[in-house]
């Protein structure tokens, strides 16, 4: 591309993020009548208007606005390009956006980013922890950590550990209640559901016998918060699912129980997510290299 379009490109998102003239031509230290003058002559070359003037902002119009989509999306391509043809073979540096989990973000990953920033000095991490899953492609993410299945066939994945999941209860709840021998037993006990993003409610599919079973389960207690769920188990207030990861130490200390051990749920592994479409950087590399390091140790 030459380098006076990639100009006339940056300038114009410029104009649009800035919504003035006026403010575009300061930024980039030119007279008003000057950006004025430029942005004519994108409009006469292009033969179309781009924006709606008026004496104290502008506009968009519609053409406008589609060539501030290609030219976001472009010179996005042009810096990925940059960063994945000068970082080849060379210390990492630069932003890694990185998305994880709520919980699991804030008590697991924020660690391992701090360690990762005292090895890698030169990458700047963005972490973000959210409830649901954010769409990777648009979002500018670079990586996303999540537990469970691929989410978007746009994207590949990387396996970070394996996490198996069980049924649990304290040894308190089972003693008052009885311990359940089949999945379908479950219908008769209070069970805490966890809510997760789009999963049917209060749907628990277990293999029981080679068999694949669904049973519809009930309880008092649900939330949407995987440490609040622990915690209404620990309390004794009835049986969950939840992963080796989260219950390790209370299956060790004794505080809960597993039920049903010979039955198998769906686990759910630990990935990191990256779009197809985007050329790993060093630093991603570098990064997911980091995690699988830090989880096999």
């Amino acid at each position: 591309m030459k380098a006076d379009v990639a100009s006339e490109l940056e300038f114009f998102v410029l104009v649009a993020k800035l919504g003035s003239l006026s403010g575009a031509a300061r930024e980039l230290n030119l007279t008003p009548p000057a950006a004025t003058k430029r942005l004519a002559l994108m409009e006469s070359r292009l033969g179309v208007r781009l924006v709606n003037r008026t004496t104290r902002s502008i506009s968009l119009t519609n053409e406008g606005e589609t060539y501030l989509a290609y030219a976001t999306r472009i010179l996005a391509d042009l810096r990925e390009m940059e960063n994945v043809v000068s970082s080849s073979g060379a210390e990492p540096r630069g932003l890694l956006k990185v998305n994880a989990s709520l919980g699991f973000g804030r008590t697991t990953i924020a660690p391992l980013v701090s360690e990762f920033a005292r090895r890698y000095a030169h990458v700047e991490v963005q972490l973000e922890v959210t409830d649901r899953p954010v769409d990777l492609v648009e979002s500018g993410f670079d990586l996303a950590i999540r537990f469970g299945t691929l989410p978007d066939t746009r994207l590949a994945a990387r396996r970070i550990m394996s996490n198996r999941r069980f049924l649990c209860a304290s040894p308190g709840y089972l003693a008052r209640h009885g311990t359940p021998k089949s999945p379908a037993d479950l219908a008769h006990h209070r069970c805490i559901v966890h809510r997760q993003n789009d999963d049917a409610y209060g749907v628990w599919r277990l293999e029981h016998d080679g068999r694949q079973e669904t049973v519809k389960v009930d309880g008092a207690l649900s939330s949407n918060d995987g440490d609040i769920v622990l915690g209404w188990a620990l309390d004794g207030h009835g049986i969950l699912i939840r992963s080796e990861w989260d219950l390790a130490k209370y299956l060790e200390s004794g505080r809960l129980r597993v039920v049903l051990p010979d039955d198998k749920i769906p686990s759910a592994d630990l990935f990191v997510y990256y779009s197809q479409r985007r050329n790993q950087t060093a630093r991603a590399r570098a990064f997911i290299d980091f995690l699988v390091e830090q989880f096999q140790a």
